[in-house]
């Protein structure tokens, strides 16, 4: 008789542990356009990982890769009102809320990967990332400058350059970014907007002739394909923004919350040596395939961009505290 009184209660027992465990259970939805075999794509795919270790299950993070859920404005307005929980991309897709976010990534204007940094932490951006969970219900975690995405810029080109005069002319894709295609074309090339998935085919079919792109995803790509000329010019540093459904995140407990940072935290700092690595082989396998790889000097880049920065800043197009902040943080500040 007590052996029958016990098992039910037991089983009952099991049954509300297993429901409160599913009521706090939740599944989210991270986009991103890389694919996911690419550098970016694994460390998307290991913070995913992390969080629902680090959570215990709480939180599950189902990962879609390569614009399976949409381009750019649509994944934006879909993490917006929620229907995706997570958005990893440039800093610049946030200038959509707040215009001046789009000088963070004023080409040829940081000094180095360390400035940017600094840069990405001072008061002017925290101003920013505030004004964007107020308009945008968008949340950004982290340091945006800890993961490391390139690590550096190049541009691929059919055309083989080395200066600014023989660039001069090139039809190079540019991502809907307002700024980098006037700057672009103050720089002496002709801008064409495309969306990033669609770059292979366009430079394969003449429509343009080059891309700037992290030099870890050229491989991925397989944009050396079709256009075999790779030049490094360090346009600018980039890190990567995680951003999150504002609503979403202020509704995780405190602990929850802490452990996706802790995600991000070990995701950035595994992004460091990882894609280092992968850059050096993915180049040597690529030189193996008749690319050529060049090292230019940006000093004509730099003076170009300097009289495009002046107009902007007396016109009053660039803010006047932008300008301040970039200052400030220079190491000989």
């Amino acid at each position: 008789m007590r052996l029958k009184t016990i098992l039910p209660a037991a089983a009952s027992a099991v049954a509300l542990t297993l429901a409160i465990s599913s009521a706090h259970a939740e599944t989210w939805r991270m986009s991103h356009k890389m694919p996911a075999d690419s550098v970016e794509g694994e460390l998307f795919q290991m913070f995913a990982d992390l969080v629902a270790e680090k959570t215990d299950g709480d939180i599950t993070v189902n990962v879609f890769p390569s614009e399976q859920l949409g381009q750019d404005d649509t994944i934006l307005e879909q993490l917006q009102f929620g229907t995706v929980h997570l958005y990893l991309e440039g800093f610049t897709y946030l200038q959509k809320w707040v215009d001046d976010v789009k000088w963070s990534s004023a080409p040829f204007l940081f000094d180095d990967r360390e400035h940017y940094a600094r840069f990405m932490q001072s008061d002017v951006v925290e101003g920013w990332l505030e004004q964007i969970e107020e308009e945008a219900n968008i949340t950004v975690i982290g340091d945006v400058a800890a993961f490391v995405r390139g690590p550096y810029r190049v541009m691929v080109s059919e055309r083989d350059w080395e200066t600014l005069e023989e660039m001069q002319g090139i039809r190079i894709r540019m991502h809907p970014d307002e700024l980098a295609a006037n700057a672009w074309t103050h720089l002496g090339a002709e801008v064409r907007t495309l969306g990033w998935t669609e770059v292979y085919e366009a430079i394969d079919r003449g429509i343009v002739e080059a891309v700037n792109s992290p030099m870890a995803l050229v491989e991925a790509m397989r944009f050396y394909e079709v256009a075999p000329h790779i030049v490094r010019h360090d346009e600018y540093p980039q890190g990567m923004t995680f951003m999150v459904n504002s609503d979403a995140w202020n509704s995780l407990s405190e602990e929850n919350r802490q452990a996706i940072i802790e995600a991000h935290e070990e995701t950035a700092a595994a992004s460091v040596a990882r894609t280092d690595a992968i850059v050096e082989e993915s180049l040597e396998r690529m030189q193996q395939e008749g690319v050529e790889y060049t090292e230019i000097d940006t000093t004509a880049f730099v003076e170009r961009m300097r009289s495009f920065y002046d107009e902007a800043a007396e016109s009053g197009e660039m803010p006047a505290d932008f300008l301040e902040a970039v200052n400030a943080t220079r190491e000989d500040s």
